[in-house]
């Protein structure tokens, strides 16, 4: 939808709200959807949540064969923020699924191999995201939302059908007396509980805040420099990343200590950033955001198996769902503001700024270079906050309780 919005609008504004209204949705819902799944047969929510999406898909679809194309070229007009709204609700509606499948993971695979099952995961993932980046850029360049809209109608069906024919063996869910459905000061006290795992979440949190410029730009520079056909194909290649990245970790896990891992993830990704623009490169951005993607699955994998080992299994829907919303929390706002942020300072600052005489000579000058700052300025800072992390005394709690640690009994009125 991205692709499809800037095409239509090529507002880098548009983009970057839309980017943001679909991560403040999804942080306000994420404690509510971990409860559903802690409530429920995970299998049940998951065919629920693939049904509304295919519900909301089909109205997205006859709202966008009713109006004429040239209702999708205005950023102001209501009917397109109506249309995106729609199709945003569809798309929060299956992140139900992603709060379940680690939840799964905990029930069906022993602890000493959850973390390359955690690989798997990521790797299926990836797939999904190969499969979407490989067309979309196709799709929307040959006929806008209209066969995006048909593949998601039947990909949501075969997702369905699929889920409702796949066994799945799960305990009865117990549902505890004057036990609240959301139970967010119940899920804080677990969470508190945990020596380290607050500040686990909160680092993600942080990271999230600057990976929020990525999301809001990385069409926008992308676009700059290629068609968007070539764009979407080159994409989907270099979203072979997650596939990589998540078979390295089924195949070899994440070694003893998780944290450790995460932490030399965020290093490589953050020295990535810092680098992969500074020159207007098409290779050289395909080769970063092909080592960039790769990393990526082993900070999930790592967070993931983590938590299946330190919070107790039926608080882990909520507990997931928790860190979910205050991970996602950070990002809406800088999404919201990085593409007002970019047009009116760093797009300015390198095109008739001062920066096209200080540093315009080897960096580059222009719109796409303005963007390209932006990403280098993000990784430089992201590398500084994880040194600055990886050496609190906050880690060195969470490393020792994964590690000598047990998912110990937490007192009685935290679970309830």
């Amino acid at each position: 939808m991205i692709f499809f919005i800037y095409l239509q609008t090529h507002s880098v504004t548009a983009t970057s709200i839309v980017s943001g209204i679909y991560l403040v949705v999804t942080a306000s819902l994420g404690i509510w959807f971990g409860s559903l799944v802690d409530h429920n047969k995970k299998k049940t929510v998951m065919i629920l949540s693939g049904v509304i999406s295919l519900i909301i898909y089909i109205a997205g679809f006859v709202m966008y064969l009713s109006f004429p194309a040239e209702t999708w070229k205005n950023p102001t007009s209501v009917t397109l923020w109506i249309f995106v709204l729609l199709l945003l609700i569809g798309v929060i509606a299956g992140n139900i699924r992603s709060i379940a499948v680690p939840t799964l993971v905990t029930i069906l695979i022993p602890e000493d191999d959850r973390a390359k099952a955690n690989g798997l995961v990521g790797t299926a993932f990836g797939i999904a995201f190969l499969i979407c980046s490989a067309i979309s850029g196709l799709l929307v360049g040959a006929g806008g939302m209209y066969y995006v809209l048909i593949l998601g109608i039947a990909m949501m069906i075969l997702s369905v059908v699929h889920m409702w024919f796949l066994p799945i063996p799960e305990k009865e869910i117990v549902h505890l007396e004057h036990q609240p459905k959301v139970d967010l000061r119940g899920t804080y006290a677990v969470v508190v509980a945990i020596p380290g795992l607050l500040a686990l979440i909160l680092f993600s949190t942080i990271n999230n805040f600057l990976g929020g410029a990525f999301m809001g730009l990385m069409d926008a520079y992308g676009l700059s420099l290629v068609s968007v056909e070539v764009w979407g194909g080159l994409f989907a290649v270099i979203s072979c990343g997650f596939i990589v990245g998540g078979l390295v970790i089924s195949k070899y896990g994440l070694g003893k200590n998780p944290l450790v891992a995460m932490f030399a993830a965020n290093i490589i990704i953050w020295i990535i950033s810092a680098v992969f623009t500074i020159q207007p490169s098409i290779i050289l951005l395909a080769v970063g955001m092909f080592i960039y993607i790769s990393v990526v699955p082993f900070i999930e994998a790592a967070e993931q198996t983590i938590l299946q080992k330190v919070v107790p299994h039926e608080r882990q829907g909520r507990v997931f769902g928790f860190a979910h919303s205050v991970e996602q929390s950070a990002s809406p706002l800088t999404t919201f503001l990085i593409g007002p942020i970019a047009e009116t300072f760093f797009i300015p600052f390198m095109t008739t700024g001062a920066g096209v005489g200080l540093i315009g000579g080897w960096f580059g000058t222009g719109m796409d270079r303005g963007i390209a700052l932006v990403f280098t300025v993000t990784g430089i800072i992201g590398l500084i906050l994880t040194v600055i992390a990886m050496n609190t005394k906050y880690y060195k709690m969470l490393s020792d309780r994964y590690m000598h640690g047990e998912s110990e009994a937490l007192p009685v009125p935290e679970l309830a």
